[in-house]
């Protein structure tokens, strides 16, 4: 079989024609992501009659990812930050009238955020902000039409979340004088009333997830760790403090990556009119879902909705009725593909495919591959190999997740499909402190940051060689943010491994980084960060931490390599790649350095991720002899 066409770097990283497509509330409309002027922003188009599409966000400086439904058919709302900056506004457009102009609903200087939106009673939602405090959250109820903000409740320094249970009290889960985490009552002039539970405080590297209010408010649906410290669904009684189980799986976590990655489905499946669970994700190499509660409807429309493809059910959204389901699908080589389902008559039709011009006989497929770390680890990984070759000493490319509290998983990624169509072998490691695999194979990274959190890196790449996939000559890595960081530690603590590296946002020295973190993101970091890696007022921790900087360790850069960054990050800043430059480049080191100006922690505009992945396309080319579909001047190479 000869090698499949050489497919464009435009073609993989051209914005999706569609996708995120959801039903309103009364099933009479769907809104989804399209281009408008080269960003995506929101599209409405109606189900019944002609469908009439049209975009109500107009949106030319970043593309929308995040929009909202409302219980009124005349509000749609959307949020956006500016550049990358992080600084996200909850924006509301009116979709009566088209020509009128979006409402900020939160004007705010730079700085504030406005996150955690979630419906509330008709007309009405909930906000966090940040604008009295940079660190702290305080709750706000929003009038959507009025555009009025209420204050419900002051954070006192305290308080890491809020919870609103389903009849309006108000609980707060807060750091208590031990350390560890507790939900308590919350009185909006005395602050906590009563401890309900107190929580365990080191699980959850970014706090406990999902917590999800009963409609009865009685209680709270919470993520809770099992025996073996797999994560399942457990109810939380607001009065008593007592758990009880309510859905696990024998042997998958949770689907939690929501909680890092919002633009994802949660791991809850709620009923859109009542509010009640009927379904629970969890995720090992593929996805299962569970149905809740007994005799429920949802059980028949699942089976409906998983016959229509054999993917993974990804975006899914029901009507008011729970009659008309539309469901997107991931797939490895089918990316995308969205149905309407409707309940009464049984038929369901294909709405959309985000990439049509992608046949999925030419992409590659995924294969999950189990390894095993020298400390006798199972480490859960994916394995992708170029078509039409022999799959015998090919060019092998690690790419790492960032997080590092998050995972890799299956389905389409354009990166990894990039580099499979260029000729070389993908693998994708979940290392030791990745979640979704139990909390001891998160917490096994505690103070392993440079060390076995690596190790488990270079034994993904002597698997592939000992298989026989990989030619340990032509061995690159690619990693974003902590990705980036381990991409750097490959290049300064292992430099004969690899052939040539691109970090990505990556961080260079972990106490400077931790110093520059963003004020909101300080109460948190307890347990990750700390935890994990140490506390940079601490002497002797700061210590440790430059050790496993790859910073200190600069001169022994050799391998070729790109660094890439985002001038307005606000997580990791630009310091921290300027600096890995500056240092490499004394030392004799080839770096090539971009700055993508107009970019923050993700990269977003299509323009820039075009021109990036031409830019690592010829950079691997060059240094591990893959193909390349020509050249073409690099955007603010430096």
């Amino acid at each position: 079989m000869p090698p499949p066409r050489l497919i464009t770097v435009e073609e993989f990283f051209r914005p999706p024609r569609r996708t995120r497509v959801t039903i309103s509330p009364d099933g009479t409309r769907i809104a989804y992501l399209a281009p408008w002027q080269d960003r995506l922003n929101v599209w409405t188009e109606n189900l019944d009659g002609p469908p009439e599409p049209r975009p109500v966000t107009t949106d030319t400086r970043r593309s929308v990812h995040t929009y909202h439904w409302t219980d009124d058919p005349r509000w749609l709302l959307y949020e956006q930050d500016r550049d990358g900056d992080e600084n996200w506004h909850l924006h509301r457009v009116d979709l009566d009238d088209p020509e009128a102009p979006a409402v900020d609903l939160t004007p705010f200087p730079p700085g504030v955020r406005a996150l955690g939106y979630q419906p509330a009673a008709p007309g009405r939602a909930i906000l966090r902000l940040n604008h009295r405090d940079p660190a702290r959250f305080d709750l706000y109820e929003l009038d959507i039409s009025t555009a009025g903000l209420t204050l419900i409740a002051r954070n006192d320094g305290r308080v890491e979340d809020w919870i609103r249970s389903g009849t309006g009290e108000l609980y707060a889960l807060v750091r208590t004088d031990s350390g560890a985490r507790a939900l308590t009552g919350w009185d909006a002039e005395r602050g906590p009333t009563h401890t309900v539970k107190e929580l365990d405080e080191h699980a959850w590297p970014y706090g406990i997830f999902p917590m999800q209010p009963t409609p009865d408010g009685t209680g709270v649906w919470i993520g809770a760790h099992r025996d073996g410290g797999l994560t399942g669904v457990a109810r939380l009684d607001l009065t008593t403090g007592e758990e009880t189980e309510t859905d696990s799986h024998p042997r998958l976590d949770l689907d939690t990556r929501a909680q890092v990655f919002p633009t994802l489905p949660p791991p809850l499946i709620l009923d859109r009119r009542t509010g009640e669970l009927i379904g629970a994700r969890y995720l090992g190499d593929r996805q299962t879902i569970n149905t809740v509660g007994r005799h429920t409807p949802f059980a028949d429309v699942l089976r409906r909705l998983e016959s229509l493809c054999d993917g993974d059910l990804s975006t899914l959204s029901g009507d008011e009725s729970g009659q008309r389901w539309v469901a997107a699908f991931t797939h490895d080589r089918h990316p995308g593909r969205t149905y309407l389902y409707d309940r009464r008559t049984g038929e369901a039709r294909l709405l959309s495919r985000p990439f049509p011009h992608l046949a999925p006989e030419e992409l590659a497929p995924m294969r999950p591959v189990a390894l095993t770390s020298r400390d006798g680890l199972t480490l859960p990984s994916y394995l992708t190999l170029p078509l039409g070759v022999e799959p015998v000493g090919l060019p092998l490319v690690l790419l790492f997740h960032g997080g590092p509290w998050a995972r890799d998983s299956w389905g389409y990624h354009p990166v990894v499909q990039l580099l499979a169509n260029r000729g070389y072998a993908v693998l994708q490691v979940n290392f030791r402190g990745s979640t979704g695999y139990g909390t001891g194979f998160t917490q096994a990274a505690v103070g392993e940051f440079a060390g076995k959190m690596h190790d488990d890196l270079l034994d993904g790449v002597d698997w592939a060689v000992r298989e026989g996939y990989a030619d340990p000559g032509r061995v690159g890595v690619l990693g974003a943010s902590y990705g980036g960081y381990a991409a750097l530690v490959g290049v300064t603590f292992t430099p004969d491994v690899f052939a040539a590296a691109v970090d990505l946002v990556g961080i260079s020295d972990l106490a400077p980084f931790l110093r520059s973190l963003p004020e909101f993101t300080r109460p948190a970091l307890a347990d990750n960060w700390f935890r994990f890696v140490g506390d940079p007022d601490d002497p002797e921790q700061a210590a440790d931490m430059r050790a496993r900087s790859p910073l200190t360790r600069a001169d022994r850069i050799r391998t070729p390599l790109m660094v890439v960054q985002g001038a307005n990050d606000p997580r990791v800043v630009r310091d921290q790649s300027d600096r890995i430059v500056e240092a490499a480049r004394a030392h004799g080191a080839s770096v090539e350095y971009r700055v993508l100006d107009d970019e923050g922690h993700s990269f977003v505009n299509p323009g820039n991720n075009e021109d990036l992945h031409l830019g690592i396309e010829r950079f691997f080319a060059t240094h591990l002899g893959g193909r390349t579909q020509g050249q073409r001047p690099a955007q603010r190479a430096r």
